[in-house]
Order: C-alpha cells, then sequence, then structure tokens
C-alpha cells in the first residue's frame, strides 16, 4: 500500500505541480508582450495566451490539493509523520499554497482582465508577479529535495 499511495504521490506532484511551474512562470512575460505599454499591438493570439496560462494554473492548482493529501496518506503509512524533513515539507507546502492562492492567481487575474481589455500592463506588476511565482517555485524546489533527501532518514537513501 506504501507504494502505491508514494508512487500516486509523485504523479500527482508531477501531473499537477509541474504545469502550474512552468505556466506561472510563463506568464509575466507573456503578459508583458499581450499589453505593451507603449500601446504597440502585440497580436491577435497574444491574449488568448494570457488567459491560457492562467486557465493552466488555476485548473492545475486544484488539482494539485492531492499532492499533499496523498503525501499526508503516504507519510502516514511510512510511519514518518513526525520527522522533521516532513513537517517542515508541510509547512514550505502550505505557505506555497497560500502564496499561489493569496498572491499569483489573482495578480494573474487583474492582469488578463487588462490584456483582455486592451489596457496597457505596468510592467511592475509584472515584476512583482515574477518574483511571487519565483518564490512559489522556489519552496516547491525545496520541497522536492526535502522529499529525496529527507535529511535525518535511515533508509539509506
Amino acid at each position: 500500500m506504501t507504494k502505491l499511495l508514494l508512487s500516486l504521490h509523485v504523479l500527482a506532484a508531477i501531473v499537477a505541480v509541474g504545469p502550474v511551474t512552468v505556466a506561472a512562470s510563463m506568464f509575466p512575460p507573456a503578459a508583458r508582450r499581450a499589453a505593451p505599454a507603449d500601446g504597440t499591438d502585440p497580436g491577435p493570439r497574444a491574449a488568448g495566451t494570457v488567459e491560457l496560462l492562467h486557465r493552466i494554473c488555476r485548473v492545475y492548482a486544484g488539482l494539485g490539493a492531492l499532492v499533499p493529501v496523498l503525501g499526508l496518506a503516504t507519510g502516514l503509512a511510512m510511519g514518518v509523520l513526525g520527522d522533521a524533513w516532513l513537517v517542515t515539507s508541510v509547512f514550505l507546502t502550505a505557505v506555497a499554497a497560500g502564496l499561489l492562492i493569496a498572491l499569483v492567481l489573482p495578480r494573474q487575474g487583474e492582469l488578463v482582465a487588462q490584456v483582455t481589455e486592451r489596457r496597457p500592463v505596468d510592467p511592475r506588476s509584472t515584476v512583482q508577479l515574477a518574483m511571487f511565482t519565483g518564490v512559489f517555485n522556489l519552496l516547491w524546489a525545496t520541497v522536492t529535495v526535502l522529499m529525496i533527501v529527507r535529511p535525518g532518514s535511515t533508509t539509506g537513501a
């Protein structure tokens, strides 16, 4: 059962979190191209690209809720729920989710509205969004390393 839960946890992380990290990273430059501050015409597909990236982030963020659920079930089955590396990973996952829900997705939504209304996008807002996205991605990278290295693990891995 442990191997099945661990496999599902890893698959959920790859399938759900991977697209969010990529799409969220692509979003700020796409928004800048879709509604340039200088008022030039970005082309007919630019707004569609921004909308698609935001939709990917929203949908896969919802699917991403499976990752900690399956992770906790795996940790319970392995008997490691109290281990420091897992507690730290759970905390960092919660911070990453909070960052995505409170800062990344709402700002993306605001930029999508600006782009679809053909209003120029302030480059500072995309820079700030890129910063929040970078922190989100760094948190997930840290959690991934903790899941692999597992400091203090006695499994030999």
